[in-house]
Order: structure tokens, then sequence, then C-alpha cells
């Protein structure tokens, strides 16, 4: 009996593929044809807004924005941002009982490693010069920016609030600024990061959209029965 609120809404549950369809879909292919446009003169053309950002960042740097980037740098790439944010955010998501979620968060963080590189080796685009940090081959697009895209559009997908979407959105674009300030990347690298990590999150949303809805549904009526039973238990 105590199963009937949570399982009768999950079995009812409608969703709708359309919008993260084609949403992911025309971020991918924004991605790509940016790709062809900044990479038209053979991986080393750039647009005038690529060389402007490029300097005025060198202008900004200090000690203190150049620890925040490192930071950034460290947190969204490498062991840390490869491994340890997505098998950590499986675990959290196994614990509290979703494994639909846990299963999106690793495969989408899984695929857009996998287009990032895809398109790293497609356009072949040359770094700036004035980079300050190791980094692999390819600017185009970036690596570190798809990666914020992509958990940032995890999250909201499996905590859909404003605020979520919002930190969401910052962060991304905090990891952008990052990239630019190492010199790292051009400011449109982001941007097609930006594209790339957030459609491939859209599409695997719509991927898996009926089992991450009705583990949501079936979740939050689970809270609220096993709240008053653990202090209960706790009295």
């Amino acid at each position: 009996m105590s199963l009937e609120p949570a399982e009768r809404p999950a079995t009812r549950t409608r969703v709708s593929r359309r919008v993260p369809i084609i949403a992911g879909a025309v971020s991918l292919v924004l991605a790509v044809l940016l790709g062809m446009l900044v990479t038209a003169g053979g991986g080393e053309n750039r647009f005038a807004v690529d060389e402007a950002w490029a300097e005025l960042m060198v202008s900004l740097r200090t000690p203190f924005g150049e620890w925040f980037a490192y930071a950034m740098n460290t947190l969204g790439g490498g062991f840390i941002g490869v491994f340890v944010v997505p098998i950590g955010a499986a675990i959290v998501l196994l614990v509290v009982r979703r494994p639909w979620g846990a299963l999106y968060f690793i495969v989408a963080s899984a695929a857009s490693a996998g287009v990032v590189q895809v398109l790293k080796h497609l356009f072949g685009r040359v770094r700036p010069e004035d980079m300050i940090v190791v980094s692999d081959f390819g600017s185009f697009p970036s690596g570190h920016v798809a990666n914020a895209a992509t958990i940032a559009v995890v999250v909201g997908v499996l905590v859909p609030r404003s605020w979520v979407w919002v930190l969401g959105a910052v962060y991304t674009v905090l990891m952008a600024f990052s990239r630019t300030y190492l010199g790292a990347h051009w400011l449109t690298d982001t941007l097609g990061g930006a594209l790339a990590g957030a459609g491939v999150a859209l599409l695997l949303w719509a991927a898996l959209a009926l089992p991450l809805e009705r583990e949501r549904v079936a979740w939050r009526p689970a809270l609220t029965r096993d709240g008053p039973r653990r202090r209960n238990d706790a009295a």
C-alpha cells in the first residue's frame, strides 16, 4: 500500500522529447558550423573578436586571477574533471537512489569528451601563442567549457529548479573566462565548447527522458514518506 503513491504517477508519466532533441541537434550543428568558420584558413584563421579578446585577457592577468583560472583548469579537466567529478556525482546519485541519474551523468560526461576530441582532430585549430598552461592538441572546441556545459545541463535536468540552471550558466561562463584568461583557447573556442557540451547533454536527455522523469517523480514522494519516518525513529 505504501508504494502506491509513487507507482501510480510514475506509470502515467509522459515526457516530450521534441524540445531537447531539436535544441541538442541545433547546438551540435552550430558547433560544427562555427568550427568550419574559424578554421577556414587551414586552422589558423581567427575572428577579429578572438584577437581582441585574447589581448584583453593578457592585459588583465594578475596573481589572483591566474590562481582562480588555474583552479578552474584543475576542476574542469585532467584527472579531477574527467574522473573524480563525474564518478563522484554518480556515487552520490546512487546513494540517494537515482541510478538513472547516475547513468545519465556518466554517459553524458563521456560522450561530451568524445565529441570534443572528434571536433578537435577534425578542425585542428592552433591555440593562442600567449598560453600559460599545458593543454592537449587542438584549440577548438574547449573541452573544459564543454564539460562545464554538460554538467550544467545534466544537473539542471536532475534538479529542475531555476536557480540550478542559473548556477550552471554562471559556472560555464566562468569556465569560459578562465580558459581565455590562461590563453588556452580563443573566445570562439569556448562558445563552440558550450554548444557541443550542451548539445550532447540535451540529446542524451531526450534518449533517457522517460526513465529519468519516472525516477524523479517517484523519488520526491519517497523523500516525503522517509522524512517523517526518520524523525519518528529518532524520537
